[in-house]
C-alpha cells in the first residue's frame, strides 16, 4: 500500500483538505484512526501533518505524524475535551476591537496564557483603528502599552490603512500564523488586505446584539503573497483554558513570574501568601489590577470568558 505525506489545510467536519506539492486532496479520517485516545473534538486539526493512503476513489488519513506544538481551547458544549484551534504554529495572534464587538481583558489573558502554556509566541492586532474616537484610542494605546510592557508586540491596525499593516507584515513573513478572536472583530477584512484577491467573505456585526456573526465557518490555512501563511479560523464566543495546575498558572503570566523569585515560598500562587512579591507589586500599581484579577480568574477555574 503506497502512503503519501501532506499538511492539513482545511478542515470542514468529516473532510479534511490536505495538500501535498501543489496538489489538494480531499480526505477523510480512516475509522480505526478515530479510536485513538486523542482528548478533543477534532483529532486532525489545520497545521498538522498526516499520511494517507487511497482506497478505491478515497483518500484515507491513517496516521497524524509528530506536532511541534499546537494551541487548544475548553470545548463549552463538551467541558471535558479540548478544541484543538491548529497545530505546528510560528505564531499566534489575537485579532481584537475595543467595541462593536468588545474583546474584554478576561478574553485576551486567557488567550496569551494559553499561548504560553504551549510555549507559543503570541500578539493582539487591535482592528478598525479608523473609527475609533478619542475615549477608545486612549483605552487602545493604553492596553497597549500594558501589554507591551510585558512584552506582548500589540498591533493597531485598520483594514483601510496600508500603512497601518506594515510592521504587521513585516512580522508574518516566512511564519505560520494563527489568526483568531471574536466573530466581528474583523478578522476576514484583515485577511483579505493582507492576502489580495482572497475575497474571504465578510458579514456585518449584529445591531441588535453588537456581536459578530460568523463569516468563517472552518479553519484553513492561507499562503502570504510575500511568504509564509495565515491559519485562519471561525469566531470564538469564548476562551476556556484547559487542564491548567494552579502552581502553574504563574508561569503563564511572565510578569508574575519574573517576580516570583523574590517570593517567601517558592511554590507562592499569589493569593494571600506572606512576603508574597506580586501581592506587593499590585499594592503598589506595578502589576495592572485587570491582570490580576484574569490572573484568578483562571486559577479558580471560573467560566467567564468575555
Amino acid at each position: 500500500m503506497q502512503t503519501f505525506e501532506g499538511v492539513v489545510v482545511k478542515t470542514t467536519g468529516n473532510i479534511i483538505t490536505v495538500q501535498t506539492g501543489k496538489e489538494r486532496i480531499l480526505c477523510r479520517i480512516k475509522g480505526s484512526f478515530r479510536i485513538k485516545d486523542i482528548n478533543s473534538t477534532n483529532p486532525v486539526a489545520v497545521g498538522d501533518y498526516v499520511k494517507y493512503y487511497f482506497e478505491n476513489d478515497d483518500a484515507l488519513i491513517t496516521e497524524l505524524l509528530d506536532r511541534k506544538n499546537y494551541i487548544v481551547r475548553k470545548s463549552k458544549k463538551l467541558s471535558k475535551q479540548v478544541h484543538i484551534l491548529a497545530s505546528n504554529i510560528d505564531h499566534a495572534y489575537l485579532v481584537a476591537t475595543p467595541v462593536l464587538p468588545r474583546t474584554s481583558t478576561g478574553f485576551i489573558d486567557r488567550f496569551l496564557a494559553t499561548a504560553e502554556a504551549y510555549s507559543i509566541k503570541a500578539s493582539i492586532i487591535f482592528t478598525k483603528a479608523d473609527i475609533y474616537d478619542k475615549d477608545i484610542l486612549n483605552y487602545v494605546n493604553e492596553l497597549k502599552n500594558l501589554y507591551s510592557g510585558i512584552g506582548y508586540s500589540v498591533y493597531v491596525v485598520s483594514s483601510h490603512v496600508s500603512d497601518s499593516l506594515s510592521p504587521l507584515k513585516a512580522q508574518l513573513k516566512d511564519k505560520i500564523n494563527l489568526f483568531t478572536g471574536h466573530s466581528g472583530v474583523g478578522k476576514s477584512s484583515l485577511i483579505n488586505v493582507l492576502i489580495p484577491g482572497l475575497n474571504l467573505k465578510v458579514t456585518p456585526i449584529s445591531e441588535q446584539h453588537l456581536t459578530g456573526k460568523h463569516s468563517t465557518t472552518f479553519a484553513e490555512m492561507h499562503q502570504l503573497p510575500e511568504g509564509g501563511f495565515i491559519i485562519d479560523t471561525p469566531g470564538i464566543r469564548e476562551f476556556g483554558t484547559y487542564d491548567f495546575n494552579k502552581n502553574d498558572v504563574t508561569h503563564y503570566f511572565p510578569e508574575f513570574f519574573r517576580l516570583l523569585p523574590h517570593c517567601k515560598f517558592n511554590n507562592c500562587i499569589h493569593v494571600n501568601e506572606s512576603g508574597c512579591a506580586v501581592l506587593a507589586a499590585l499594592e503598589h500599581g506595578e502589576v495592572s489590577p485587570s491582570r490580576y484579577h484574569n490572573y484568578l480568574s483562571i486559577l479558580n477555574n471560573e467560566d467567564i470568558f468575555r
